[in-house]
């Protein structure tokens, strides 16, 4: 493993703002704790900063020599509405509110990146620093890009990294084209007609109607999306009555589509909602439907993708970088920035748990979970492969 030395013995340090800022955990566009913290620290290095690109963001601005020629490094800050289950020293402070994702390493990693890169300026143009809100549900990706990122900062690339569970520590794992899926929710509301239970046929029994349509609808994905594109469809809340001898007037169907390509979305949304409006109308229902695309496919571009790669494999070796990880049916509003520019994501391994210290919850340590923890291990690794990334592409002619 071939970390930076200074990196390295600034570990302690990063440890102390990570859990910090773990302890301390803030909801997506209330970062404002977390953007002083960093927005102090940058300042106290010598970094130049922006903010209030995306309401809290804040980016930090490191210059060297005369290239026109930028990238973009990308730290998510916010937190999740959970209650956490870790008793340790650093647990949060906050009833309700946790890091179960990951992003005060996110963060510590990248400010472990630009202390050494403000003081160790081994490349030609400039790097910019995006520490971002509202990663989890308000897509501060694209707030951050609509209120300027990209103007105020032009950049030729744009990189992100997230932690994954399950990947080893000190392995990272990435792949060229999509690897991680769209995001989007549905709500459909059926209207029926009440009526006392035991007379049910005086009414129109929306019940009913939301199984059958639920049911239909999983027969999208098996007959008539190709088999060989990657889709889910799944119903996750159904909600209707309030008594064991009413049939209600209404139901409701909530639940998430995710897909990697476009088409295929459009394909799903398309008979999702022919399907949901023909079974109402045959039942004598009425229906509403309403469907929201919220966070695009994350695709990697290649030649970006490349350079990630042999970066990842001289800083951990061959054996240590999975070129061609498995995608998965998650989301992330990086997605928005890899829209705009080239760019690559990366998964870096978070363990199976084993780092977690005395008190931390029943159960694993996985991504959204009450149990989790960030894996300290990390900092430096995490910090290196920003610095060198760095250094490849803004590398002197």
């Amino acid at each position: 493993m071939k970390l930076i030395d200074p990196i390295v013995r600034f570990h302690d340090e990063l440890q102390q703002i990570r859990r910090d800022i773990h302890a301390h955990p803030e909801l997506c566009y209330d970062e404002r704790r977390t953007a002083d913290l960093i927005a102090h620290k940058l300042t106290e290095w010598g970094i130049p900063i922006l903010r209030g690109m995306g309401k809290t963001g804040v980016v930090g601005v490191i210059r060297n020599g005369d290239s026109p020629r930028a990238i973009g490094l990308r730290a998510d800050m916010d937190a999740l509405p959970m209650q956490e289950a870790n008793t340790f020293s650093h647990t949060s402070r906050h009833a309700g509110c946790m890091h179960a994702c990951g992003h005060d390493g996110h963060t510590a990693m990248l400010l472990g990146a630009a202390r050494y890169l403000s003081q160790h300026r081994h490349f030609d143009g400039t790097v910019y620093l995006i520490f971002q809100p509202a990663e989890e549900v308000g897509a501060g990706a694209k707030r951050m890009m609509d209120d300027g990122l990209f103007s105020q900062c032009p950049m030729d690339a744009v990189f992100g990294m997230h932690n994954w569970p399950g990947l080893a520590v000190g392995t990272f794992g990435v792949t060229a084209g999509p690897m991680m899926a769209s995001s989007n929710e549905f709500e459909v509301i059926v209207k029926g007609k009440g009526a006392h239970a035991a007379q049910p046929h005086k009414g129109i029994d929306p019940v009913m109607v939301a199984i059958q349509i639920a049911q239909g609808w999983q027969t999208i994905i098996s007959r008539n999306k190709s088999p060989l594109d990657a889709g889910v469809l799944s119903v996750t809340q159904i909600h209707s009555g309030s008594a064991t001898n009413v049939i209600p007037d209404e139901a409701r169907l909530i639940g998430t589509v995710r897909t990697f390509r476009p088409e295929v979305l459009d394909l799903i949304e398309s008979r999702m909602r022919a399907m949901a409006e023909n079974m109402a109308s045959a039942f004598d229902a009425q229906l509403e439907f309403k469907f929201e695309r919220l966070y695009p496919a994350l695709v990697n571009h290649p030649k970006e993708t490349a350079i990630a790669v042999d970066v990842m494999q001289e800083i951990a070796g061959d054996a240590q970088v999975n070129a061609a990880v498995e995608p998965t049916m998650g989301a992330e509003d990086f997605a928005f920035m890899l829209q705009e520019k080239p760019g690559c994501y990366v998964f870096i391994g978070n363990g199976e748990g084993d780092h977690r210290s005395a008190g931390h919850g029943l159960g694993p340590c996985n991504l959204h979970n009450p149990s989790y923890d960030f894996n300290d291990a990390l900092l430096p690794l995490g910090a290196t492969y920003w610095v060198r990334l760095a250094e490849r592409c803004l590398a002197p002619a």
